[in-house]
């Protein structure tokens, strides 16, 4: 029951909060750690992320829960995998089919193309 909300707003609470909030830049200057990141927290990020879109696509929020909770976020705050296709380097096959097929290409629906969805 340590992580029971009950607890958030106690002295200890406060004071596990202050050592967590300064233990990856601590572990990076006493034992040279320098990201911390990469493992644990994007395991349980991803998990919990995951778990939580599941409840709302599944549930009664339908695709909603999808581009409410994620889709609008990215593009709101920026972030670069909005564009995943070009981040996966699926532009290089698109160019490469539009220089060969031209209007054929599947990247010649122009505007409507999924990477220009997101500006």
């Amino acid at each position: 029951m340590l992580m029971s909300g009950e607890y958030d707003d106690t002295e200890l609470a406060r004071l596990a909060d202050d050592w967590t909030r300064e233990f990856q830049r601590k572990a990076a200057r006493e034992a040279g750690v320098f990201h911390h990141l990469i493992t644990l927290p994007t395991y349980h990020t991803a998990a919990l992320s995951t778990d939580n879109l599941a409840r709302g696509y599944f549930g009664d929020e339908g695709m909603l829960a999808y581009v409410a909770g994620v889709q609008r976020r990215e593009i709101r705050e920026g972030i670069a995998t909005v564009k995943h296709q070009d981040m996966a380097g699926s532009n290089i096959g698109d160019d490469h089919k539009e220089y060969f097929a031209g209007a054929a290409a599947l990247k010649a629906g122009g505007k409507d193309n999924t990477m220009n969805q997101f500006g």
